[in-house]
């Protein structure tokens, strides 16, 4: 329902030492100077989203999800593909702050739960979709959704509008169907979500190839519980006039606080649990830059999480396992990447 983007990160720090003989009583020969190589030698990564340009920019981004829960002595798997086309359109500055608007053009969901699936395809407009009518019904309205992101000095979005409009449009008149999205669609998750940045702009200034920083996020949930992130990122250097970063993501969850008024709402609830990172996979993808566009080009991020729940159905607790794999890309134009209807 919602996207939420964990950009990998890992600390991958690299220290090079330049060891100098001083024995020798003459110094040696020197040899011809190196030719510089312009892709390395005093390159230095600079992000700098522009904004200003008020160029609209769009979107591909697809997410592949596997989990498999054991409950009970029982595994549901569950996978999912989802699709999500934007449009991106820089609208004002304001001192330090810029307004971006982002519009969803296209939704492409497939869902498998135990065998039962439940397909949804925007692009194929009036064609009738298989499984759950009402969920069809909810997946056709995130088709046209706007927000503004609200980025301060390029580096994060401070603020996120149109959450309310967006959240009434979804509830389709329900009370109930409405407290509950504004649970779940949090402030910090619309944040995630709206972010054109991928979390990826140093906060201290650029980098040389072999340069590493992190960026640190809470992804509060409501009554999901929520998360800590941490993007650990490295500047790899340039291909095919693209900036690589290599990016790994440590995650710590925490699950709702038991006298938490946003905590309740679902059809269970998490009282405990211990979810993270799978130790054996750890989380790693690739982000390329355009210095020249000054926006993201490409990304490819995996993450795996591995962890036990403490679940309330019906007022008993049950032990829930949760493994699940989590594949996300990217890609960036300056054209619509929307299919076009047939």
């Amino acid at each position: 329902m919602v996207r939420i983007r964990f950009g990998t990160s890992a600390a991958l720090v690299f220290a090079l030492a330049a060891l100098v003989s001083g024995q020798d009583k003459k110094d040696p020969p020197k040899a011809d100077p190196k030719p510089a190589d312009p892709k390395v030698d005093g390159k230095r990564f600079e992000t700098r989203f522009d904004f200003d340009k008020k160029t609209k920019f769009y979107q591909e981004s697809t997410t592949t999800l596997t989990q498999v829960i054991k409950v009970q002595g029982q595994d549901l798997t569950q996978t999912q593909r989802s699709t999500f086309f934007f449009e991106w359109t820089p609208v004002k500055l304001e001192g330090d702050k810029a307004f971006v608007k982002q519009r969803v053009e296209g939704v492409q969901m497939t869902i498998d739960i135990s065998g039962n699936q439940i397909n949804y395809d925007s692009t194929k407009g009036d064609t009738p979709t298989a499984g759950n009518p009402g969920l069809t019904e909810f997946f056709k309205k995130l088709t046209g959704a706007e927000f503004t992101a609200v980025i301060e000095k390029g580096v994060k979005v401070v603020e996120v509008q149109g959450k309310a409009d967006f959240i009434k449009n979804l509830a389709t008149g329900s009370p109930q169907m409405e407290t509950l999205l504004s649970k779940i669609l949090t402030d910090d998750a619309l944040k995630d979500m709206c972010d054109p940045t991928l979390k990826l702009v140093p906060e201290d200034g650029p980098k040389k190839v072999g340069d590493t920083w992190t960026r640190k996020g809470t992804i509060n949930l409501g009554p999901i519980g929520t998360y800590t992130v941490t993007y650990n990122f490295k500047y790899a250097g340039v291909e095919k006039d693209l900036d690589k970063i290599e990016v790994e993501t440590k995650l710590e969850y925490a699950a709702p606080k038991k006298d938490d008024p946003n905590a309740g709402g679902l059809l269970f609830r998490i009282n405990d649990g211990k979810l993270g990172i799978n130790p054996d996979k750890p989380a790693k993808g690739v982000i390329m830059y355009d210095p020249k566009a000054g926006r993201v080009a490409s990304a490819e991020i995996t993450i795996n999480l591995k962890g036990e729940l403490t679940v309330a159905i019906g007022g008993t607790d049950t032990k829930v396992e949760l493994l699940q794999e989590q594949k996300t890309t990217v890609k960036t134009a300056d054209g619509s990447l929307l299919p076009v209807k047939k």
